[in-house]
């Protein structure tokens, strides 16, 4: 049994996540706002991350074994919970994305399509930190979403108060309603209605994980012992067209497609640059993935079987 922080854990993997630690016999602490109460038995403490005098104060004496941090999008809230969780944690691990290879987003080194990313074409010792960008400012943050984790990885890399590894997740898929971001409703429900999917001219792949996954990655992050930066995605790229014709197979519909002139906004998921993810090291380290085409077809059944929003 460890004792295993988690900030954030109220909704979608990090819910799970929670409950997975609570059933592999750790003693589990919630940190969030309030809005969502934990599991009974899980120590729930109420506190903004964002306010560095609350949170420590929540905190009080206690320490742990691991901090697994969900909610972590700016090098200044990293930077609060480095000072925060100093001399209280052994280890520290951040839930972070595949954006942080996107191209459009940083000057990256090139990666040939079709060649996995891996984990060190970003580099979280090497980058550089700017805190006194608007990170308060929730326009920016949402514009500046992958530089954002960028920064959060490098402050925590370089905190030196603790062990660090970050989870670059790929596009979480799966959950039904519990699927907050809509992405997979997008097109279950078009495909549904018949209506077109925008795509690019010549769309590139991308890498996906199931939200149980996810959390059962997480699970095996935060009782590991590896640092740095881990790929989290199942084994198996697939394009726009792929997708959408998996869910019409489930949606008994011929899929419809519509090609955006270069520059327009398309779909999710369909991308006209490559940042694919490599799960090589995080395979090496011991965990086995499963693959997209096992689990996306009881994924889009359930997205199918959820009420559509009021938007589509």
């Amino acid at each position: 049994m460890q004792r295993i922080c988690v900030i954030g854990g109220s909704r979608y993997f990090g819910k799970l996540l929670v409950r997975r630690l609570q059933a592999a016999g750790h003693q589990v602490t919630v940190i969030n706002r309030g809005s969502t109460p934990p599991p009974p038995g899980v120590e729930h403490l109420v506190a903004d991350r964002n306010d560095e005098a609350a949170l420590t104060a929540a905190l009080g004496s206690r320490t742990f074994d691991v901090v697994v941090d969900q909610v972590c999008y700016t090098p200044v809230q990293a930077a609060i919970a480095a000072r925060a969780f100093a001399g209280r944690t052994r280890r520290y691990v951040m839930t972070s994305t595949i954006e942080v290879y996107d191209p459009a987003s940083a000057a990256l080194p090139a990666v040939p399509a079709g060649t996995p990313v891996p984990e060190g074409i970003v580099d979280p010792a090497a980058w550089r930190v700017a805190m006194d960008l608007p990170w308060h400012d929730d326009a920016y943050l949402e514009a500046h979403y992958a530089e954002g984790k960028r920064q959060a990885e490098a402050v925590l890399t370089r905190a030196g108060g603790f062990a660090f590894a970050s989870v670059r997740s790929a596009h979480v898929l799966g959950g039904g309603e519990r699927e907050f971001t809509g992405r997979l409703a997008h097109y279950t429900e078009r495909v549904a209605a018949g209506g077109a999917i925008a795509v690019h001219a010549k769309p590139l792949p991308t890498v996906f994980i199931h939200y149980a996954e996810l959390a059962d990655l997480l699970l095996w992050a935060a009782t590991a012992e590896f640092t740095g930066p881990v790929n989290a995605c199942s084994d198996g790229p697939l394009d726009v067209y792929a997708l959408t014709a998996a869910v019409a197979a489930q949606a008994g519909r011929e899929p419809v497609h519509r090609t955006v002139p270069a520059g327009e906004e398309a779909s999710p998921f369909s991308f006209d640059r490559h940042y694919a993810m490599s799960n090589a090291r995080a395979k090496e380290l011991g965990f086995p993935f499963s693959r997209t085409t096992d689990w996306l077809p009881g994924a889009v059944a359930e997205a199918l079987t959820t009420e559509p929003s009021p938007s589509v």
